[in-house]
């Protein structure tokens, strides 16, 4: 498979193309001659065919060629706005969302947030998360990456929201009676409603807008809020997930259920691929997440990770 490599902005086709410092270094890594072909991609759909030209101490020249059939990107779009998980965990978030396709990605801070940035710090994650999700393209394969947001409160990124076609969902935490099997508490001692489980929820709507918490969930306040702006509670079941666990769990079973509908059209040919690819991005997170062999197993193994210390 031809190198991939991320362009900011459209290549000029038939014309010579020095390529960003970031692509210039991946090239000389992988010890590329000149001749040697490659694949530009703008990640708004658009790839290009590419030949190295010409290889310097620090420049590479490519000659771009014929842009490929415009890819359309994945549906329903998917838009994760969450909570940011500290450390490394929002690196990892922000690489394994651009492998399922998500559409764009909203770190928020929230009452419980453990990370906190002042403004020079937001840009610079953010400029940090964009490199991420780039890298993340060029090794799967995606041809769209995801949008990563300016860093907002969860109320003034709630103040921005229109009406729109969008379907909302608020992720909640299992409560202890579901995993205890007692009865439920009422909705309105818990603040959060009666939580659906994904599942049973029908994936009809062109755009989701996906709402999770930092370590230690929403506070109750927040979710009020939240309902208030038209999210509707789901559930992934009665598993704790950390809090960059949930959202890639929930956007895996959006994904693998978009596939599976397709298959139901396209064939058991679309299907097998649909299955293969999903146990590749399985494969790829940490420890203790196994791949399975088949779309649900995926599911699973990117659900179970990293469970065993919930909202750390």
């Amino acid at each position: 498979m031809d190198l991939r490599l991320y362009v900011e902005a459209p290549p000029p086709v038939g014309q010579a193309l020095a390529l960003p410092a970031a692509a210039a270094r991946h090239v000389q890594t992988r010890r590329l001659q000149p001749g040697d072909p490659l694949l530009l991609f703008d990640g708004g759909g658009g790839e290009w065919a590419a030949r190295v030209e010409r290889i310097g101490r620090r420049e590479v020249v490519v000659q771009v060629g014929v842009q490929r059939p415009m890819l359309a990107p994945p549906r329903p779009q998917v838009t994760l706005a969450l909570g940011m998980p500290a450390n490394e965990r929002m690196d990892w978030l922000v690489e394994k969302a651009t492998e399922l396709g998500a559409t764009a990605i909203q770190p928020l801070h929230c009452a419980r947030s453990v990370l906190r940035l002042d403004e020079d710090r937001a840009a610079r994650r953010g400029a940090h998360w964009r490199a991420i999700a780039a890298a993340a393209g060029e090794q799967c394969g995606r041809a769209w990456l995801p949008r990563i947001e300016p860093v907002r409160t969860l109320d003034a990124w709630l103040a921005t929201l229109t009406d729109g076609d969008a379907r909302r969902w608020l992720l909640c935490a299992p409560q202890p009676a579901q995993r205890s099997g007692e009865a439920a508490a009422p909705a309105r001692e818990r603040g959060a409603g009666d939580a659906r489980p994904v599942a049973a929820l029908a994936l009809d709507a062109r755009a989701l807008l996906v709402l999770s918490g930092p370590e230690g969930g929403l506070s109750p306040d927040e979710e009020q809020r939240a309902h208030a702006h038209g999210f509707a509670p789901v559930s992934l079941g009665p598993a704790v997930l950390r809090a960059d666990t949930a959202p890639l769990a929930l956007l895996a079973w959006v994904r693998l259920s978009a596939d599976a509908a397709s298959a139901a059209v396209e064939g058991p040919g679309f299907a097998a691929a649909a299955a293969s690819g999903a146990a590749r991005v399985a494969a790829r997170a940490p420890a203790g997440a196994a791949a399975a062999g088949a779309a649900h197993g995926a599911v699973q193994a990117i659900a179970t990770a990293q469970t065993e210390d919930p909202h750390r």
